[in-house]
């Protein structure tokens, strides 16, 4: 394990994480090393809000744009990726941040993954005809019985639900239980945390925002070149205009659903964080209001 502390910038979404650490960046160096799971997709800009171009060309950012929305994203992949950027960053002698929301990616990164068995097609497909047969809710509540933490890892995806019971069957144990891959990085996290209060009117002016800034067009691109309707297509804030494209939802529903939507995703990452392991410092604070304590935290904890 390399054991040079790469500094970690999470929290739920929304709470200015991506403006906080260009900043950070910017007054010493860094380079950013992304740990959302829609960042990684061309194309996805608006609905994900994602640091522009220019934002891009004054601070070096690894792991965005790295996707058609056709492709697959899976966590092990992404630690291959996100391990191999910051392992460059290091060997150019700068320093990497870890930013985003996406739990189980910084997990990942500084916990080291379940040592799984590979894929069994035969019992995969199995379970999917169970899903299929049987409905979503109970098989959830047969991983909820074994593994409480993978269930909130798999969340509402059938994909994964369908992976961690294939794990569960082929080895009895579910995969946070399973010996784990040993880290090649030590981290170092702060999670901003403000006040769920304060974060919901944010999220629903974003969500407005987002709307009025494009994103039906976005969309309406995005569904032209992928018809199929990819997984990227079906995130939060971009099923919600799909609906509405496809007439289910006035623009007012739409603009509703999608904050909605972004708020039950911003409570779940609370409830991830709370259980933070590792060398964690929680902020208190969001947006500017946070600057002063993340420079202060780099500066405590990087020597800078």
């Amino acid at each position: 394990m390399n054991r040079t502390p790469i500094p970690v910038l999470a929290g739920p979404t929304a709470t200015g994480k991506s403006s906080l650490a260009l900043r950070l960046a910017e007054r010493y160096g860094l380079e950013v090393v992304n740990a959302d799971a829609t960042l990684v997709y061309r194309g996805l800009d608006i609905g994900t809000a994602k640091p522009s171009r220019e934002e891009r060309a004054r601070v070096p950012h690894h792991l965005v744009d790295v996707l058609e929305p056709s492709e697959a994203m899976s966590v092990v992949r992404y630690l291959e990726l996100a391990e191999a950027a910051i392992a460059e960053v290091l060997a150019r002698g700068r320093l990497p941040i870890v930013v985003g929301g996406t739990g189980y990616y910084i997990r990942a990164l500084s916990e080291g993954l379940p040592e799984v068995p590979p894929p069994d097609p035969v019992l995969e497909s199995r379970l999917w005809r169970e899903l299929e047969a049987r409905g979503f809710s109970a098989l959830y509540a047969e991983l909820l019985r074994a593994s409480p933490e993978d269930a909130r890892r798999v969340g509402k995806n059938p994909r994964r639900l369908v992976r961690a019971l294939s794990i569960l069957h082929q080895t009895g144990a579910p995969p946070a239980r399973l010996p784990r891959r040993r880290p090649r990085f030590t981290y170092k996290k702060l999670i901003l945390w403000p006040e769920r209060a304060r974060l919901l009117p944010v999220i629903q002016a974003r969500a407005r925002g987002q709307f009025a800034a494009g994103l039906v067009e976005e969309v309406k691109g995005l569904l032209e070149r992928y018809p199929a309707m990819p997984t990227a297509l079906q995130t939060i804030g971009y099923k919600e205009v799909v609906r509405y494209l496809r007439g289910e939802f006035s623009l007012d529903e739409a603009i509703e659903a999608d904050w909605r939507a972004v708020w039950r995703y911003a409570k779940r990452q609370y409830t991830w964080f709370r259980r933070e392991p590792g060398d964690v410092v929680y902020l208190f604070r969001m947006g500017e209001a946070a600057w002063t304590g993340l420079e202060d935290w780099f500066r405590l904890h990087f020597a800078w």
